[in-house]
């Protein structure tokens, strides 16, 4: 498109286009005409093409599909009113030129009077005019892709980055008025964050893009309305909308909500129960330790105060905790509140954590499993007394490899089975700290929090809760997982599977029938393709080593060094070793026993 020199006013560098000369009568262009100016006085408008009406009753937001228009001529492009009766009502022209075989699109843009509306933030005009682009496409170069570009007309909004989420940065330091190159991206469905440019972590608005339906075609992408309408004559508000080839303009959905579960884990007996504040308004009433909220919507993209009060406030006021949290819309986050409200008044945390009452926020947390055949698993070692941890699971072996006061784990998937947890230090010092079953035969398709609780030693911390292990559903339902001695007593063990790891488990092998001193089983299963179970009886009470040898005779695992009562114990071991021969060694004050295992990877 040509702007001849007697339109100065219609800029060569606004449009991005060259001047080429005339072209041969009955050349040909194509072109593609968008209304976007969001003045409600050009609301609807008629164009005309010389004395000719070429768009009746054009509104905003509408497009034409890509007309044939002459080439190679001065055409003078009219915008008047929608009630218009001829070219001589006119408000707006542009005189135009086009160049035979290219494609154009065109958006009619501004408002009619600047004085009348909010400047432009960076200072750019915004007066009624034309924005164009001479490269359009109404294909996609491959496709298999979508092609799309960008442009800014919001007249009143800032220069922005537009950020598919996840997959990196459409749109760089656009201002009104720029229009950006062609982009091509998969067909799918994508997020687009507007962002203030050079300030991704500030959101503005959150848009979602469904593009999965356009492989192989192409669109224009296009900011549209007032951030303000109130100062903007009350016209319409900003929006982002994509321009087809054949004319369609679809709105992009503005998302302004994140998915939002609340779990209360803090142990400390004076936050019992909690009413939780959003600004003034109480969001959950009487909200007890251990219990869950089922995920719900919360505001996204703003600035949200948290509050949290004792169960028996009157309102807002009387909150004694306040977290100001900015949530990103679309996104789904688990949310507990942990710690203890005065640290000074119990036991410090070994790892030198902080305990302060605080909010422990997830983002990418997930309602249901990825896949229908697994759990899916997120932990939180949230038991303020409580050092880090490692977590093994029988069967499975090594699940969490070290985790400390207010960490999350990433998601886990595992088989709906049933599992024997067993946590312990993750510093290296010997023995198992708890021991837990946990169920999950019937939660195929489902994602769960798994979260420490509670205090270690009880009496060091005000006679608060034990410590436990909790699990809570997307739901909302939180259930304690059963405790187990992490040393399981056992009277039959087999080593074939049957019983092995249950108390009392009665079948025709027994390794200890008649044995009344130090014995130790044959590790079961071996050889061990990961994790084994070693058995042994000791006749008194007292200090127990039981510890793993290479060949060369370094200590290469201590799976048990502590006092340990008289009878039959059963400890897990995960064999993260070599393929090879080893050696266990039974240590007590009444003897010793040694026996081999073989490792197969």
């Amino acid at each position: 498109m040509n702007t001849p020199s007697k339109a100065p006013w219609l800029s060569l560098a606004l449009l991005g286009l060259a001047t080429t000369g005339a072209q041969a009568a009955g050349e040909s262009a194509r072109l593609q005409v968008i209304h976007n100016a969001a003045d409600p006085g050009a609301s609807v408008v008629d164009v005309y093409f010389g004395d000719d009406l070429a768009i009746d009753d054009f509104a905003f937001r509408d497009a034409t599909p890509y007309l044939t228009v002459p080439a190679g001529v001065e055409i003078p492009v009219g915008i008047a009113p929608g009630t218009s009766t001829g070219s001589g009502d006119a408000i707006a022209t542009f005189p135009v030129q086009f160049e035979a075989g290219k494609t154009y699109v065109a958006l009619a843009n501004g408002v009619l009077d600047d004085a009348m509306f909010e400047m432009n933030p960076d200072g750019r005009s915004i007066g009624f005019t034309l924005f164009a682009t001479d490269d359009a496409r109404e294909s996609a170069m491959d496709g298999s892709m979508v092609d799309f570009f960008g442009v800014h007309g919001a007249t009143d909004a800032p220069t922005v980055d537009i950020i598919a989420r996840g997959v990196g940065t459409l749109l760089n330091d656009v201002a009104y008025g720029d229009i950006s190159g062609y982009l091509s991206v998969p067909p799918a469905e994508y997020l687009l964050d507007v962002t203030p440019g050079g300030d991704n972590d500030v959101v503005v608005a959150t848009f979602s893009a469904d593009l999965s339906g356009l492989a192989g075609g192409a669109a224009v992408v296009f900011a549209s309305g007032f951030l303000t309408p109130e100062n903007d004559q009350n016209g319409p508000a900003f929006g982002l909308f994509a321009a087809l080839p054949d004319g369609t303009v679809a709105e992009f959905p503005l998302v302004s909500t994140a998915r939002v579960q609340v779990i209360h884990n803090a142990a400390d007996p004076a936050a019992s129960a909690v009413d939780v504040y959003l600004g003034d308004v109480r969001a959950i009433d009487d909200f007890a330790f251990r219990t869950a909220t089922p995920f719900i919507d919360l505001p996204a993209n703003q600035m949200i105060e948290i509050g949290v009060a004792p169960g028996s406030s009157m309102d807002s006021g009387d909150v004694i905790a306040s977290f100001a949290v900015n949530l990103l819309a679309a996104e789904t986050y688990v949310v507990v509140a942990n710690g203890v409200l005065d640290p000074g008044a119990f036991a410090p945390n070994p790892d030198g954590r902080d305990t302060g009452f605080q909010l422990l926020v997830k983002p990418m947390a997930r309602e249901s499993a990825m896949s229908p055949k697994d759990v899916d698993i997120l932990a939180l070692h949230g038991a303020t007394d409580a050092p880090a941890v490692q977590v093994r699971a029988v069967p499975g072996g090594l699940l969490i490899p070290e985790a400390g006061y207010g960490d999350f784990t990433d998601y886990l998937s595992v088989a709906p089975d049933n599992y024997s947890l067993y946590l312990r230090r993750a510093d290296s010092q010997p023995g198992f700290l708890k021991g837990y079953l946990a169920d999950l035969s019937g939660l195929s398709g489902q994602a769960i929090t798994v979260f420490a609780s509670g205090f270690l030693d009880p009496a060091a911390n005000q006679d608060g809760a034990r410590f436990g292990l909790f699990a809570a559903t997307a739901s909302g339902a939180v259930v304690e997982l059963p405790n187990r001695d992490p040393f399981v007593t056992v009277r039959n063990f087999d080593p074939a599977g049957r019983g092995k790891g249950v108390a009392g488990a009665s079948n025709a092998w027994d390794p200890f029938a008649g044995v009344t001193g130090i014995a130790l089983a044959q590790n079961s299963p071996n050889p061990v393709r990961g994790t084994t179970d070693i058995a042994f009886q000791i006749p008194t009470t007292g200090p127990v080593q039981l510890k793993v040898y290479d060949p060369r005779g370094r200590v290469v695992s201590t799976l048990v060094d502590q006092d340990m009562s008289a009878g039959i114990h059963s400890v897990p071991y995960d064999a993260d070793l070599p393929s090879g021969v080893y050696y266990y060694e039974l240590r007590t004050q009444d003897g010793r026993e040694v026996r081999t295992m073989n490792v197969v990877r």
